[in-house]
């Protein structure tokens, strides 16, 4: 935005917005030409009255030595179209200081537009071409102190003038080249890094989408899970005894008000993180008996083989964790075989880890399809591989089916 702001400040190489502008040359890699700036505009006028003042100086001495009419009218000529070439020098650098430097030897009032040229041929070319050019430079400068000698200039005056000349164009001309570049590369580095901002920034967002939706999916699933058995025995059973319906209507209403409960604890930590962490329901392997009663008051049948002694020591993150694969399993077991005893085993130590397993026997008759089956499972998989465990499910051979993991407990 800056750069916009002040683009007419800049030259027109450093002004294009486009990464892939050269600053060393006139137009990008696609052969287009940047449009000239306001500063390219008075910097080529300065360029121009600099090489005619210095043409104007060189025809009163070329008058004053007594050089013909004709040569001073040549002199003229040949200042005059110096000068005005100088307009082209960002588009044919290389071209026009070399036919300067060799116009420069017979015509000294063309010396300032080759001044003008090599300098703009060392700002936008490399210095193996400039190193070249410059040589050509101090040798028609010596040529000239012969061919056109200034009678109140010794040859060694004139000599030493044109090294130290040359050399200072030619250092002048390197130092803002160097300058552009460091520029440009800077501002090349800005936009790269933005656009790894970016990419972090998107990447954050998509894990942080990641974690929520798996979160949704632990927290809600067994809750609606419970309302969809409820609600269908309901339906397939209008003439059941009216304590059992409303023994059903119970249930199906104290799940909906903890759906609702832990949806809105979601979403307040979508609204703040930071805010909602301290009230969001964080479970853990204490809570496992009360996960396993809840199933059993709707009405599955689950064994549960709890063999950790003291399930208090367990880190809560892991707690968590084999909280939240016991309950997918048991969401699973409801969904896809349903009436089918479950059974829920826990074991480990300190040192050796935790394994959770809930296994199914085939279910009686064919379970009714069930939308989104198998996400949870995927979302299980990649919490235990976040947790430096591991994540195995599958058919067993009676025509059950089986999930088990393993999490590390450190000693």
């Amino acid at each position: 935005m800056a750069d916009q702001e002040y683009r007419w400040l800049q030259p027109s190489a450093m002004a294009d917005p486009d990464p892939d502008t050269d600053p060393g040359r006139q137009g990008d890699r696609t052969g287009r030409r940047p449009r000239r700036t306001p500063r390219d505009w008075f910097v080529d006028i300065v360029m121009f009255v600099f090489a005619a003042l210095v043409g104007l100086g060189a025809a009163d001495v070329a008058d004053s030595v007594g050089n013909p009419e004709y040569v001073v009218v040549l002199d003229q000529l040949a200042g005059a179209a110096a000068c005005c070439a100088l307009w082209l020098r960002r588009r044919w650098p290389v071209g026009l200081a070399v036919t300067l430097v060799v116009v420069s030897v017979i015509a000294p009032v063309a010396s300032g537009a080759m001044v003008a040229a090599l300098f703009t041929l060392t700002v936008h070319r490399p210095f193996k071409t400039v190193a070249a050019v410059g040589s050509a430079a101090i040798a028609a400068g010596l040529v000239q102190a012969v061919l056109r000698p200034d009678p109140s200039v010794s040859f060694r005056a004139s000599a030493v003038a044109t090294v130290v000349i040359v050399l200072l164009i030619v250092g002048w001309g390197m130092f803002v080249r160097s300058r552009r570049q460091l520029v440009v590369s800077l501002r090349d580095r800005a936009r790269r890094a933005e656009a790894e901002a970016a990419l972090r920034a998107e990447q954050a967002q998509r894990m942080a989408r990641e974690a929520i939706a798996r979160e949704m999916h632990d927290v809600l699933a067994h809750r609606l899970t419970l309302l969809s058995v409820h609600a269908g025995a309901l339906e397939f059973r209008p003439d059941a005894p009216p304590a059992e319906v409303a023994r059903a209507a119970g249930v199906i209403r104290d799940s909906a008000h903890e759906a609702l409960n832990d949806l809105r604890d979601v979403i307040g930590v979508l609204r703040g993180p930071a805010a909602a962490e301290e009230h969001r329901p964080q479970p853990t392997l204490d809570t496992l008996d009360a996960l396993v009663a809840e199933s059993r008051e709707a009405g599955m049948k689950v064994a549960l083989d709890h063999r950790v002694a003291r399930p208090q020591d367990v880190p809560a993150a892991i707690g968590r964790n084999i909280y939240r694969i016991a309950q997918e399993g048991l969401t699973n077991a409801r969904k896809h075989a349903p009436g089918a005893e479950v059974t829920v085993t826990l074991t480990g130590a300190p040192g050796d880890g935790l394994t959770v397993e809930v296994r199914n026997p085939a279910p009686e008759g064919a379970a009714p399809p069930v939308p989104g089956s198998g996400q949870g499972l995927i979302g299980l998989t990649e919490r235990a591989t976040l947790a430096g465990g591991r994540l195995d499910h599958g058919p067993t051979p009676d025509g059950g089916f089986k999930v088990g993991a393993w999490l590390p407990w450190a000693a």
